[in-house]
């Protein structure tokens, strides 16, 4: 066994507008998980530095502690069930840069984090299916965990069997992933239980033809195809009601020059898509806007990371 590992895994913007529960990308906004195994000590210790100190990434609540409830750690223990070897008690160190609980896939790094730990620790016996397999039973759904695991887009869907086909998405370099990470929160499970239980063939239809413009968009950077394929008729429309001032935060950042506003994940941090020439000019606006309506925001110009996790 190694003595310790670190672990880099980055943020995620998922859904993209029409891609809901499917298309991911990983971001340039990283969460480190460092693994040291213990010796006759308790079965885990658990320190976090960097943003959010007092609140753990992907804790999905902010009564979560330091114990053996954090997410990190459930990961870590079901990659040792998954291998059938007992765990070996652990310390885990957390530098957090992506905020929790604001849709930038903060649960996604833990996930990650806690089974490639594991998988290190372990002498990496487990293949990057293996781990996917198992990161997507823990989160519930691909379009976070698949990109945090294997880095740039990807689209995730299941084959006759019910097993992952995972695709690899080409993200043309001038197209400018612009986050605006408001200071308040969206519950993921209000998010899930505000959509509709059923769905018209028409909307069906929509999306799917939007979802399949996008695709080529993102590949070819043609701003007419992208500003197009950014509708979605499945979760947005329900959504925007629990992120105060969206429509005015949307209006602002097209007419700086974005190709669209879609909500990141769950929410309530919001992307914009835009051009390098405009991109600090829709951060500027997606700033303005969203500080007149008395609520204070963080932007970031970014990048779409073609790496996923990492064993540094």
């Amino acid at each position: 066994m190694v003595n310790t590992v670190t672990i880099t895994v980055p943020g995620t913007t998922s859904n993209v507008g029409p891609g809901f529960d499917c298309l991911g990308a990983a971001l340039t906004l990283r969460n480190d998980f460092k693994f040291t195994p213990l010796q006759g000590e308790p079965e885990c210790q658990i320190a976090v530095l960097g943003m959010e100190p007092g609140v753990i990434p992907g804790g999905r609540s902010q009564s979560i502690k330091l114990d053996s409830s954090n997410l990190v750690y459930q990961s870590f223990l079901k990659c040792y069930e998954y291998l059938e070897q007992s765990p070996p008690g652990v310390q885990i160190d957390m530098q957090v840069r992506v905020p929790f609980s604001r849709g930038l896939g903060s649960s996604a790094t833990a996930i990650v984090g806690g089974l490639v730990g594991a998988n290190a620790l372990a002498g990496s016996p487990l293949t990057q299916d293996e781990l996917v397999k198992l990161a997507i039973a823990i989160e519930g759904h691909p379009d976070n965990v698949v990109p945090a695991l294997q880095g740039g887009c990807r689209l995730a869907a299941t084959d006759a069997a019910g097993d992952w086909t995972i695709c690899d998405v080409n993200w043309h370099p001038d197209v400018v992933p612009v986050v605006a990470i408001p200071d308040f929160e969206v519950s993921t499970e209000e998010a899930r239980r505000i959509l509709p239980k059923e769905y018209s063939r028409a909307d069906a239809i929509f999306n799917m033809a939007h979802l399949g413009l996008l695709l080529r968009g993102l590949e070819t950077g043609r701003e007419d195809w992208i500003r197009s394929a950014l509708q979605d008729r499945i979760h947005q429309p329900y959504r925007q009601s629990l992120i105060t001032g969206f429509e005015a935060v949307q209006s602002a950042a097209i007419a700086a020059g974005a190709y669209g506003l879609v909500i990141s994940g769950a929410g309530p941090t919001l992307l914009a898509l835009t051009n390098p020439a405009n991109a600090s000019t829709v951060a500027i606006a997606l700033s303005t806007a969203w500080n007149q309506q008395g609520i204070s925001v963080q932007t970031k110009i970014l990048q779409v990371d073609p790496q996923g996790a990492v064993v540094v």
